[in-house]
């Protein structure tokens, strides 16, 4: 997803030498929390980022913070149970953290009252049947109308991680293809949607790494679309 994004940001004019020295400043937006591995990589390589996260799951918080060291004091609301010693986060951050914001929070409330305009935003948000949900994709939905008005109108940049298990280009003509991978047909599905709302939009196949899931070896599919031209 990081390859994805800042390639396509930088195809866009946008100076990412500047960001990385921080003379420039750079505002990040993460849908999706995980472990927060991709928050705080973005964080010690961008001097100039800062960046905002949303997790629905309050459970996800606290695991990443109580079992995979994720730092404490960027996370809004979280119980003093879960807090580490004060000077933590500095000692084992080094201040990268001053510039992390974590937010349990419905992604679609946050970017509705969200006032930051943002550089590039990363989604990877899966419901509990391992589905993208459709209120993230939906052209006429609220949360694809507050994106569109929160990213940058000339480089702003949005990449979305996507399940596939099939080529979409392929899948897309051939309808025994499209039958047989139901999965293929709905990453096309929200490229348009997203192609819509911004303009440009493309995909990027990577291999399938994932161990923990059921289904079989297969590419995951990427989607970066750019406001603007």
């Amino acid at each position: 997803m990081v390859s994805a994004g800042l390639t396509a940001l930088s195809c866009s004019s946008y100076d990412l030498p500047q960001a990385a020295s921080g003379q420039n400043t750079m505002k990040i937006l993460c849908i999706g929390h995980g472990g927060g591995s991709l928050p705080l990589f973005l964080a010690s390589k961008f001097r100039g980022a800062t960046i905002h996260i949303v997790e629905i799951d309050p459970v996800v918080v606290s695991a990443s913070v109580e079992s995979m060291g994720f730092p404490a004091s960027p996370v809004k609301g979280l119980s003093p149970e879960s807090m580490l010693p004060s000077d933590a986060d500095d000692l084992l951050w080094g201040g990268i953290h001053d510039r992390v914001f974590l937010h349990t929070a419905d992604a679609e409330d946050f970017i509705g009252s969200d006032g930051n305009e943002y550089d590039i935003v990363f989604i990877d948000a899966y419901d509990g049947d391992d589905v993208f949900p459709r209120k993230l994709w939906d052209v006429d939905g609220a949360f694809m109308k507050s994106l569109e008005k929160r990213v940058h109108p000339v480089h702003g940049t949005v990449v979305v991680n996507l399940h596939s298990d099939s080529d979409s280009e392929a899948a897309e003509g051939n309808a025994d293809f499209q039958s047989a991978l139901p999965m293929g047909r709905h990453v096309s599905q929200v490229c348009r949607a997203y192609m819509q709302h911004f303009g440009v939009a493309f995909t990027a196949a990577v291999p399938w790494l994932c161990t923990s899931r059921s289904s079989p070896a297969a590419p995951a599919g990427w989607r970066a679309a750019r406001a603007g031209g």
